[in-house]
């Protein structure tokens, strides 16, 4: 805006035009509001809205490509699933909160997802998920669990400023933010060398317990 307000403007009715009220569209979304150059979306299905999202981020990294860094114009989206309260065709509530503070959350050009919204459409979906962990944002009394949409290899788009007709390589996969607990050998302290298979299946039982725990990675 500061280099090229105009043109910045007539980008962004041009993207509303030509990509983003299309999208809405064709996912039974509808724009509630405007919020300056943001808007507000409800949608009928949650997978419709991740879709949506992703569809629209994937056509804007085409659009990007090819543009200098400093002259892009990348998206910030956060989705969360709720319960909201309509009045006069606006809607409200915490369930609109959390999307606006996950929205800050997300980079430029990234979309970010309550934990809600990722447990309804991981079995649907072709998307992974990042944790985040848990965050604490403005006016929410819970941390909000927060998970980061990564696209798989067959449907991520190159980066934006690669040169066309160059294969890239996929991009390097980003461990979830997790605590980690390491696992070591339990030893036989006996001088019975028979005993060495009840040592090794303690930690194997361990080991076996705590991977079915998803809040940590386990390390042997």
């Amino acid at each position: 805006m500061g280099t090229d307000d105009e043109g910045t403007l007539a980008a962004l009715r041009a993207i509303r035009r030509e990509l983003g009220d299309p999208k809405i569209r064709e996912h039974r979304g509808r724009i509630v509001k405007t919020t300056g150059d943001g808007l507000l979306i409800e949608f009928a299905s949650v997978v419709d809205g991740v879709r949506c999202a992703v569809e629209v981020r994937r056509e804007m990294a085409i659009r990007n490509a090819g543009i200098p860094p400093e002259r892009r114009i990348q998206f910030r989206m956060g989705i969360n699933l709720g319960d909201i309260i309509v009045e006069d065709g606006d809607i409200f509530g915490d369930g609109v909160n959390i999307a606006a503070r996950l929205e800050a959350l997300a980079e430029p050009g990234g979309i970010c997802a309550s934990r809600v919204v990722r447990d309804q459409v991981r079995d649907k979906l072709d998307f992974s998920f990042e944790d985040m962990g848990e965050q604490q944002v403005k006016n929410i009394t819970r941390p909000v669990r927060t998970h980061r949409i990564l696209l798989g290899s067959t449907t991520e788009m190159p980066a934006a400023d690669a040169p066309p007709n160059v294969a890239t390589a996929p991009p390097p996969r980003v461990a979830p933010r997790k605590p980690s607990i390491a696992v070591l050998p339990f030893a036989n302290m006996s001088d019975d060398a028979e005993q060495e298979y009840f040592s090794e299946g303690v930690t194997e039982d361990i080991i076996t317990n705590l991977s079915r725990n998803r809040a940590f990675f386990v390390h042997l």
